[in-house]
């Protein structure tokens, strides 16, 4: 079942893998009031139920640790910080854990970061326009997951630092406003 909680905020360049938990929980109910979806998926039925449930239309499986990258440390490591820059996506990102482990922090409604960390059976769908980061484990540095699509992948994301807020952007803080 996800762990979340209020990042520490004491993360740095080299030790974000960290779990940084501040001590204080969140509630799935919190999550929930940011548009997070979660459950906890213990059969492929379910997946499918799910997916067809939220129309889904396509997925894929992604490993990620070192040997994804031909055992390249300096590939791995840019990949990795490439994920933890700060970004949203203009469609939902939707990752079940089927093996390893690894944090997703969404920004609260109060622009603090909680992180939510997913194990094997976790299933993650962070809305449109929602504000994230990503990063494996300090401890398992490995993550095997399904990737699930409303249609066709839309890989585009857009960095905070660009200070653009797209429609998806607009539409989520208003979804979140209430």
């Amino acid at each position: 079942m996800v762990q979340a909680f209020y990042h520490d905020n004491k993360d740095t360049e080299s030790d974000f893998t960290k779990e940084h938990n501040s001590g204080i929980p969140v509630s799935l109910e919190q999550l929930e009031s940011i548009g997070v979806f979660y459950r906890r998926v213990d059969t492929e039925d379910e997946l499918n139920a799910i997916a067809k449930e939220r129309e889904y239309k396509n997925r894929d499986s992604v490993k990620l640790n070192v040997e994804t990258f031909k055992n390249d440390l300096d590939a791995f490591n840019a990949q990795m910080k490439k994920f933890y820059k700060e970004h949203y996506h203009e469609d939902e990102e939707i990752r079940y854990v089927v093996e390893g482990e690894g944090y997703f922090d969404v920004r609260d409604k109060e622009d603090r970061w909680i992180r939510t960390k997913l194990v094997p059976h976790d299933l993650l769908v962070l809305p449109l326009g929602c504000y994230h980061r990503f990063t494996l484990t300090d401890e398992a540095k490995y993550v095997k997951a399904i990737r699930l699509f409303k249609d066709e992948p839309k890989w585009e994301a857009i960095n905070r630092d660009l200070n653009r807020d797209s429609e998806a952007r607009q539409e989520y803080l208003r979804t979140i406003a209430a």
